[in-house]
């Protein structure tokens, strides 16, 4: 009887210390009008589809088959400075997972910064790094503005945001609900955008774009903020950042509304096993399809090969894509894998082709 009491009371301490720890991980949520995609309380997705429940998360966990990583399969890491690039053109650094530095328009624009070991509340423990940032922060030119898709702590990182806003205090520009964390970590200048709509910057268009996915930092606060992609606008390009997002019909409203683009980044990983992961991530495939939707004249891909998120390595997503690519009768210079801390033009891109 003794034993079953220690059991019961070790049981229960447990799921106490975690409730607790949810709660205080649990980020304050939206305050503002209902509209389509939010009902007062909680957003929603434009396709009705949702990140799976609890029973599904458990079938998950017990059912899991992960394919084997490699510790620092690839560790080259750039630490000279990034050069600029001429005004008129567009320059992209890869650092890793949805992490890139865009150079447009004299501006240096960093995407879901994330320079952390892991991306978890805690570094001691969460999915952790599989390869080093492929661009050494002290590398980074200064910083004028990031773009930050959603609250998920592989896009959304304190330790990175901090040194960023330490060393360069830049703009950034986040979905409905994202600014009470921001501002907690010290950021000053911080615009939130709803689906749609709009902000000018240094004589860039920033528009927040429909995404399906979901939010939540601890246990109590799912959906409570918004998740987006940007589009990035100048006199003479257009730039299309998707986010994190689940495939739906979603693309082709993009693709009608606003594009073609001149330059895409879609990602490509964390989605296996598809019946899990497909609301919330594309596959390769869809990827593909992503970038034929919204009438990208170059895409790139991203969110791969980093953090262990799902059941596919670090190869499988990217054997995928180019197996994909070829189906489609689609050249793999339209569609690239960019290398790690290489600085990349569209311009080089346009005339390699």
């Amino acid at each position: 009887m003794l034993i079953l009491k220690i059991i019961l009371f070790s049981f229960l301490t447990f799921w106490a210390i975690a409730l607790i720890i949810g709660y205080l991980l649990s980020s304050k949520g939206y305050k503002g009008p209902v509209s389509p995609h939010f009902d007062g309380k909680k957003f929603r997705n434009p396709s009705g589809r949702d990140a799976k429940g609890f029973g599904a998360v458990f079938k998950y966990a017990r059912e899991r088959k992960p394919d084997k990583w490699q510790k620092n399969y690839e560790t080259f890491v750039r630490t000279e400075p990034v050069p600029p690039v001429d005004e008129n053109d567009i320059q992209y650094t890869f650092v890793n997972h949805s992490t890139f530095l865009i150079q447009h328009k004299g501006m240096n624009i960093l995407t879901d910064p994330i320079w952390s070991e892991r991306c978890s509340p805690f570094q001691f423990m969460g999915p952790s790094r599989m390869r080093p940032p492929g661009l050494a922060f002290e590398a980074l030119p200064r910083i004028d503005l990031v773009l930050v898709s959603h609250n998920h702590y592989d896009h959304l990182d304190a330790n990175t945001i901090k040194r960023i806003v330490k060393k360069w205090n830049p703009v950034f520009v986040a979905p409905l609900g994202v600014s009470s964390i921001l501002k907690k970590w010290g950021c000053q200048q911080v615009i939130e955008l709803d689906w749609w709509a709009s902000t000018q910057i240094a004589g860039l268009n920033i528009k927040a774009t429909p995404a399906n996915h979901f939010s939540s930092r601890g246990i109590f606060d799912q959906n409570t903020s918004l998740w987006a992609g940007f589009i990035i606008q100048s006199d003479s390009h257009k730039i299309y950042y998707t986010g994190d997002s689940g495939y739906s019909d979603i693309f082709k409203t993009i693709g009608e509304r606003e594009g073609p683009f001149d330059l895409s980044f879609i990602p490509i990983g964390a989605y296996i096993p598809e019946w899990f992961m497909s609301p919330i991530h594309v596959s390769p495939n869809e990827a593909v399809q992503i970038h034929q939707d919204v009438r990208s004249q170059q895409s790139v891909a991203m969110h791969f090969g980093t953090f262990p998120l799902a059941d596919d390595n670090m190869e499988r997503s990217t054997s995928v894509l180019k197996k994909e690519l070829e189906v489609q009768h689609i050249a793999a210079e339209k569609f690239r894998i960019p290398d790690e801390g290489f600085c990349t033009t569209l311009s080089d891109l346009v005339s390699n082709k």
